[in-house]
């Protein structure tokens, strides 16, 4: 059967699922909380922000068939002439990134957002031809074959995605006489639960993911640029202060399953409650994740700083856990000292077991944190 559409926001569920996603939502969301308050005293913080944001990038694209791992980016991030899959990795990154820095300058997710966000994706990747930035003018559909009648799912018509972009743009950015953002629920009346833009964030934001996936509103990307979305909002509703909270790590584990319940909340029956119930769930397994990443690189980082002997040594080693295969022209130029002096630290961190170099390679040595690679991996 070919599902066609989605209905616009807000949304409803039983009582009983409301219940069981209330929850999650409680545990989820104080392991969030826990979360931010390390990122806030951790000496590796920053570092760590670009790459978590790598490993999103990965995983994200990952969902979509792209063959590329965590390690092959980090080997190849500076290659000058890399192949699409490390192109599409970098341009997922890029986005994110500006997304965040929009977020934190004030901007909230908009229509005009979104469609920048979408050029940035699309530049040099596969489809980057399709009308780069703009909503689709045609019908398209998501399927096994080429042809619609074999279609699994059709979206809304291309002339009815400013009305629906618009319905979602109020969901995401609140009542639009800007009441304050509350935890409440309206109850219609009947043994349903109705989610509007005054629920808690984290059901907001998988509320605004499936809606956005379904009204599909660009060529292509759109699985992608719905998943940056997902971690701009995050830090749009304060939840965190910075990009660390990512998801696609757990949906990449579940892609069927994803795409499955995705396909639940379209068509004239959706059934939101067990996608709404599986996105929380994937939230609290990937926010136990992220916590026990950190405390693992917490440990390493400050294993290291124990050893080191000068502060260029420590300078060093903190900045191979935004960089953790560099070079000593790499680290020369990021932390403003000479290469001499970067690569007699990148040396003795090696001497001491904390980073690892090819030593029959005279030239364009790479010094690699693997203890970190592994922990993030």
């Amino acid at each position: 059967m070919t599902l066609k559409g989605v209905k616009q926001l807000p949304v409803e569920v039983l009582n009983n699922d409301a219940i069981s996603i209330l929850n999650v939502l409680s545990e989820t969301t104080l392991k969030i909380g826990t979360l931010e308050e390390k990122f806030k005293h951790s000496i590796v913080s920053e570092a760590l922000v670009q790459i978590l944001s790598l490993s999103e990038s990965v995983e994200s694209t990952r969902i979509e068939g792209t063959q590329v791992t965590f390690t092959d980016m980090v080997e190849e991030k500076d290659d000058k002439n890399p192949r699409w899959e490390v192109i599409e990795v970098n341009n997922y990154q890029e986005a994110l990134i500006q997304g965040y820095e929009r977020i934190k300058m004030g901007y909230p997710i908009s229509t005009r957002l979104i469609q920048d966000l979408h050029q940035v994706l699309m530049q040099g990747a596969r489809g980057a031809a399709q009308a780069s930035g703009s909503f689709r003018k045609i019908q398209n559909f998501i399927g096994p074959t080429n042809k619609i009648e074999d279609a699994s799912y059709i979206p809304v018509s291309a002339e009815k995605i400013d009305e629906y972009m618009n319905n979602l743009e109020l969901f995401i950015n609140g009542h639009p006489y800007n009441q304050k953002l509350n935890t409440s629920h309206l109850d219609n009346g009947t043994n349903h639960y109705i989610f509007d833009e005054n629920s808690n964030p984290l059901i907001k934001v998988a509320i605004m993911h499936a809606q956005f996936e379904s009204i599909h509103p660009f060529l292509d990307g759109n699985g992608r640029l719905g998943r940056i979305l997902i971690v701009l909002y995050i830090v749009q509703s304060n939840l965190v202060s910075k990009p660390v909270f990512f998801v696609s790590e757990e949906l990449e584990k579940e892609r069927m399953r994803y795409y499955d319940l995705l396909n639940g909340v379209r068509g004239d029956n959706p059934d939101w409650g067990s996608w709404i119930l599986f996105f929380l769930n994937a939230c609290n397994r990937m926010a136990d994740k992220i916590n026990e990443k950190l405390d693992k690189a917490e440990e390493l980082a400050t294993r290291g700083l124990k050893i080191c002997k000068t502060n260029s040594d420590k300078h060093v080693w903190i900045y191979t856990f935004s960089n953790p295969f560099t070079s000593s022209a790499a680290v020369a130029k990021a932390l403003n000292i000479s290469p001499n002096t970067a690569r007699k630290s990148l040396n003795f961190l090696v001497e001491n077991g904390l980073l690892f170099t090819d030593r029959h390679t005279k030239r364009n040595k790479k010094y690699r944190n693997y203890d970190l690679v592994r922990i993030l991996s």
